[in-house]
């Protein structure tokens, strides 16, 4: 989700990947994750939310741009909208107060597309808005496709916003899910998805800055130099120089969105810090994450123990009722929008009333 200047709100819809099943595991994985999505349909398309009385019932609701191709990250600068697909990051001109973009958009960059076994492409932009920063997925889990399609994979790009040229800047981070920058040092943050089948409690999802020049370690080691037997070939050299990630936020909680809060976001507590949308482990017994929760920051770093901000997804006896996944603070109506693929509702949440719902199914 995106907050436009004039208080709009925009909801990248939609879903891609083609990566076909390597091992029965796959098979049995794909049913289960089936089991936790929406029967609805959505549509590849941006849709626009606005309402210009705070109330949390939008009065206008229309596709802003239709015809995408799994669009994911979003991000606003100078009268541009810029739309990050599964292929390709797009600009679009946009006029403030439009409801409705017909022009193709340009194509700014191409991005890795091959297999996409994580397809979600990340998208956020520099504090003075002259770089783009897009997060792309791994296209396995430990590299079993084979290290050839993982080139240019679980990494994220800068990109300069008026030439499409891009660098890497950080590599072996294996799904940057969701990317924001820090308010008060300016610095680029993720939330990061990490491996499966090393146990319920391997290894930690997480929260941290993205280093220039840094690797952090997939697939051949996580959180620093712990080894993962599993990839063959290692590469001791490469894992000699890994970093450890900022700050754990448990093992398959799976972070899907992050969102810091500024201007002083709900005050008290909730001053400084971020917004997590924790989707949802699909492969423990003792189900973890399934809500939104806060890290409280100070001087531009995370400084104490993770608070459940929003809860209530997951009832007592294990039932689904929700999966978080985009989070967004707009400090000008003091509200945290939550948007939830498992029932097709953004929820709003307020400094003193309940949550409420903004958008109900698309269809």
């Amino acid at each position: 989700m995106l907050v436009l200047p004039n208080g709009d709100v925009l909801v990248a819809e939609g879903r891609g990947g083609n990566a076909p099943a390597l091992r029965p595991k796959d098979i049995i994985a794909g049913v289960i994750k089936q089991q936790g999505n929406s029967s609805g349909k959505g549509g590849n398309r941006i849709t626009l939310l606005r309402d210009a009385d705070n109330n949390g019932e939008p009065e206008v609701r229309s596709v802003l741009i239709d015809n995408l191709n799994a669009p994911y990250g979003l991000a606003f600068v100078d009268s541009s909208l810029y739309v990050a697909n599964q292929d390709a990051l797009m600009r679009f001109p946009y006029r403030e107060g439009q409801t409705e973009i017909t022009e193709p958009g340009e194509e700014v960059t191409k991005l890795p597309s091959a297999i996409n076994h994580h397809w979600t492409k990340s998208l956020t932009a520099s504090a003075d808005g002259s770089k783009l920063y897009v997060g792309v997925g791994s296209n396995s889990n430990v590299g079993e496709r084979g290290m050839d399609v993982e080139q240019e994979r679980a990494v994220v790009w800068e990109i300069d916003r008026q030439t499409g040229a891009h660098r890497t800047i950080a590599r072996g981070i294996r799904n940057p899910t969701a990317l924001a920058i820090e308010p008060t040092s300016q610095a680029l943050w993720a939330v990061v998805n990490e491996r499966d089948e090393l146990g319920p409690q391997l290894v930690p999802d997480y929260l941290t800055s993205v280093q220039d020049g840094a690797f952090y370690g997939w697939p051949y080691s996580y959180w620093g130099k712990n080894l993962d037997p599993r990839v063959e070939p290692q590469s001791p050299e490469l894992v000699e120089t890994a970093i450890a990630p900022d700050y754990a936020l448990g093992s398959h909680v799976a972070a899907l969105g992050l969102s810091f809060a500024t201007d002083g976001g709900f005050g008290g507590t909730f001053t400084q810090g971020a917004f997590i949308g924790e989707h949802g482990s699909w492969n423990r017994q003792d189900l973890s994450g399934y809500k939104v929760t806060w890290v409280p920051f100070e001087g531009g770093r995370p400084a104490g123990e993770p608070v459940d901000f929003v809860t209530g997804f997951l009832t007592s006896d294990g039932q689904t009722r929700g999966r978080p996944v985009g989070v967004v603070f707009d400090p000008a109506k003091r509200i945290l929008l939550v948007a939830d693929d498992l029932t097709h509702t953004i929820w709003r949440v307020t400094q003193n009333s309940p949550a409420q719902a903004s958008l109900a199914s698309p269809n």
